[in-house]
């Protein structure tokens, strides 16, 4: 392939995003997919929907502009929007080209050796996605090998899974998501819990994502996290199945999902868990009484009408601590996701302990020309998700026309 000035991997919502803002400013470039535009949302589940609400698509120029701005694309439609949006500015994307490895060059920029040959580039912008790897837990190798094991990504359907009861392992919006579909088809379910925060869907007049951008819960910056590791905490339980209802511990045990502590291993056909559950509702509970004091710091602060906030409901915290698999049709690993970078880029010093990229507003601090949109509180809460990752595209963008490095 020719080379390039500058070169964007993935054209996912951060791709399109700063390929547009270039394209605005009038810097050539490239855009490399190895599948098709939005190719992560295509891989989603059949009945997959946005948590956030629809008016919460706001990248650089394009916002929603639908009908429904208070409901949540289904999967299908959120790549349709994608693929108007590439298509608006004529993004300049070749699909089905994977990057198998990026390296520095000697002499400055980059060599990216493709499933269509090889590229040298001045510039690289990484947009392959907040997640990259799947993640298994400690002893997920120890479950029988002859029951069917798959990742969330994976998953299709309930149909698609061997009749019997499942096990998910990992509790945060997906794999509660993934409970309460296969519970809704009569499958019995059994969800391995670990902590994750929680909100009502709905908080007075508004959707709590409106509450989660007025409060600043979004703008959180990655300083104001406890530790570096926080990056990986689940992000609020919610969903936007069926218009968008409350989804959670306590609804899931509602209706009859068995709740477990987090995974520990097995022996045998016996799968144990560790007796942490009540724990993890409890560390839930504090993050949602600091999401609430939050949303009636705004509502004192504006002179809003304030909302009805009740208490948690009571909550039975007891629950099996080994779990019988005979019978089991399939376990679904739901565990969240790591960055993968360091498998196919090396460039020393770029990333940290947990593999997130080392940088500055997005430029990396090991090689210079090296550019990230798109990771999981990269600059603030929001950076990955579809009403913020455009702020960052354009701060990178911007850097990349002004010839700031």
């Amino acid at each position: 392939m020719p080379d390039q000035a500058v070169v964007i991997v993935g054209a996912g919502q951060a791709g399109l995003a700063v390929s547009h803002e270039l394209t605005q400013a009038g810097v050539a470039h490239v855009v490399l997919e190895k599948g098709r535009v939005g190719q992560t949302w295509r891989q989603r589940w059949d009945s997959f929907c946005l948590v956030t609400p629809n008016w919460s698509v706001q990248l650089p120029g394009h916002s929603y502009d639908g009908e429904d701005p208070d409901g949540f694309m289904l999967r299908d439609e959120i790549v349709g929007s994608f693929k108007r949006y590439a298509s608006g500015f004529r993004a300049p994307v070749l699909e089905g080209v994977e990057v198998r490895s990026l390296d520095p060059h000697a002499d400055g920029g980059f060599v990216l050796e493709t499933s269509a040959g090889r590229i040298d580039a001045e510039k690289v912008v990484l947009c392959t996605g907040a997640y990259q790897q799947p993640h298994r837990p400690p002893g997920w190798d120890t479950l029988p090998p002859d029951l069917v094991q798959i990742d969330a990504d994976d998953y299709r359907n309930p149909a698609d899974l061997p009749s019997g009861p499942v096990l998910v392992i990992g509790s945060g919006q997906t794999g509660c998501q993934i409970s309460e579909e296969l519970h809704e088809a009569g499958r019995d379910v059994f969800l391995s819990c670990g902590r994750a925060p929680w909100a009502p869907r709905r908080i007075g007049d508004h959707d709590l994502v409106w509450w989660a951008v007025e409060t600043g819960f979004l703008d959180d910056p990655v300083s104001s996290l406890p530790s570096p590791a926080a990056r990986l905490t689940a992000n609020l339980q919610a969903t936007g199945h069926g218009g968008g209802h409350d989804l959670h511990y306590r609804t899931l045990q509602k209706i009859g999902v068995t709740l477990l502590g987090h995974f520990l291993g097995a022996e045998g056909r016996h799968a144990r868990f560790a007796p942490d559950l009540g724990e993890s509702v409890a560390w839930g509970d504090e993050q949602s009484a600091k999401f609430r004091d939050r949303i009636l710091g705004l509502v004192a602060e504006r002179g809003l009408p304030r909302p009805e906030l009740a208490e948690p409901e009571p909550f039975d915290a007891g629950a099996p601590e080994q779990v019988d698999l005979r019978g089991f049709g399939a376990v679904v690993f739901s565990g969240g996701f790591r960055p993968g970078y360091e498998s196919w880029i090396r460039c020393e010093g770029a990333f940290d302990e947990l593999g997130f990229p080392l940088h500055e507003d997005g430029a990396s601090n090991a090689a210079p020309g090296l550019y990230f949109v798109g990771v999981h509180f990269l600059r603030k809460r929001k950076s990955s998700l579809l009403i913020g990752v455009g702020e960052d595209a354009t701060i990178v963008a911007g850097r990349i026309a002004r010839g700031l490095d």
